[in-house]
């Protein structure tokens, strides 16, 4: 990269940020996506393709999907796991090649609770099968806070005893040892979109009557007994992210005040970010009814939290171009970006926002092979007072 000459005038989005121990080259996130291409747990071909070229383009942070802590706990049978010490070596050898192009790794660890035993999401997502378990392979039976489906059609959760309850905290502490084993640089529990420790937040789910249910204090035991189970598990100097649905989006279920109360409690218990989604709850018979997707929709949730919580927050959602991703930044309604889809659309992204915002005039940060093919293309072009990035003109 050729920086601007005061970095002062650098665009936020492309200023370091750190956390803890971790600074971050750039203000941009690749965010979890689900590949659902695993087998048994373990990283296939197209994951080392996929997550090597989100780190060649340019983010500052590469956040690995949705990876479970348990082999019953997994959604489907596509999911990558951290259950086992045989998936270790498969990890670090992705997040060496990732850090060579200067991205910092987090790895999503998560429990899938009452979504369990689904299919592959390109495969229909419905209830899993005997004709899509592995030989040897046993039924995924869901459990969860409750026994309450998350919707019509799908499978009726076990509720969880005590028992259950207390392996699954140890199993978090099992997963993020394995994941401080394979190298990355921090770590994100997943409380969001319904799955395990979301589902113990939200009223929509949790039904109990125990310690671990009824008041919200009672509700929010379990992701905080996680948190600190975490927490003691990691170095000081490791962040721990945090991916919260700030809302559920349906009346009688978990509520952005809710989430102001706990994103309290996590910055004390030691979580360094959160990473603000929403939604994934269902109810029979309910909707989304107060959801309207657009872009940025879900920012002004980043920014209450950020605000009211005094906690450092990252802004996710429909942001497409660097220019909004930008304004968040200066508005100080969130410390970083998520990309998703617009990164899978384009895994250079990053690169080409640093070009298109003047942080970057030459392809010295690109991948060698890459950059030294490109400057000779960009210097042809600038010869006939063209920009790489323009529109293409003809004569």
């Amino acid at each position: 990269m050729q920086p601007a000459s005061d970095s002062r005038t650098l665009p936020l989005l492309f200023q370091p940020y750190r956390l803890r121990g971790v600074t971050l080259k750039n203000r941009i996130v690749v965010s979890p996506m689900g590949t659902y291409s695993s087998e048994d747990g373990r990283l296939t071909p197209f994951q080392f393709a996929h997550y090597q070229r989100m780190a060649m383009g340019g983010a500052g942070l590469v956040i690995l999907e949705q990876t479970f802590v348990t082999r019953a706990g997994r959604v489907s049978n596509g999911d990558p796991g951290l259950w086992a010490d045989s998936q270790i070596e498969p990890m670090a050898r992705l997040v060496s090649e990732m850090k060579r192009y200067g991205a910092k790794t987090a790895i999503q660890i998560s429990h899938g609770g009452r979504k369990g035993g689904q299919q592959r999401a390109h495969e229909g997502n419905g209830p899993i099968g005997e004709r899509d378990l592995a030989a040897g392979d046993e039924q995924l039976f869901p459990m969860g806070a409750s026994a309450v489906p998350l919707s019509e059609g799908w499978q009726m959760p076990v509720e969880m005893s005590e028992a259950q309850i207390e392996g699954v905290i140890e199993a978090f502490a099992a997963g993020a040892r394995r994941a401080l084993l394979a190298g990355f640089d921090m770590l994100e529990v997943h409380m969001a979109h319904g799955y395990l420790l979301q589902s113990f937040l939200s009223p929509l789910a949790n039904r109990r009557t125990d310690r671990w249910g009824g008041s919200l204090e009672n509700r929010m035991r379990l992701p905080l007994a996680v948190v600190a189970r975490l927490r003691a598990t990691m170095p000081s100097s490791m962040p721990l992210l945090a991916r919260l649905s700030v809302t559920d989006w349906i009346e009688g279920g978990w509520t952005e005040d809710d989430s102001v109360v706990l994103a309290r409690k996590l910055r004390e218990a030691g979580i360094d970010l959160i990473d603000c989604s929403s939604g994934g709850n269902m109810r029979a018979g309910a909707t989304n009814s107060n959801l309207a997707r657009g872009p940025g929709y879900q920012v002004e949730l980043a920014d209450r939290l950020r605000r009211e919580a005094g906690i450092p927050t990252a802004a996710v959602g429909m942001i497409r171009t660097p220019q909004y991703a930008e304004r968040i930044l200066q508005a100080g309604q969130a410390d970083l970006v998520c990309i998703g889809r617009q990164i899978l659309f384009n895994p250079f992204w990053a690169h080409h926002a640093a070009w298109q915002m003047g942080v970057e005039r030459d392809f010295s940060s690109w991948p060698e092979p890459y950059g030294w093919w490109l400057d000779k293309w960009a210097k042809a072009l600038a010869a006939n007072g063209e920009d790489p990035l323009g529109p293409e003109r003809r004569g």
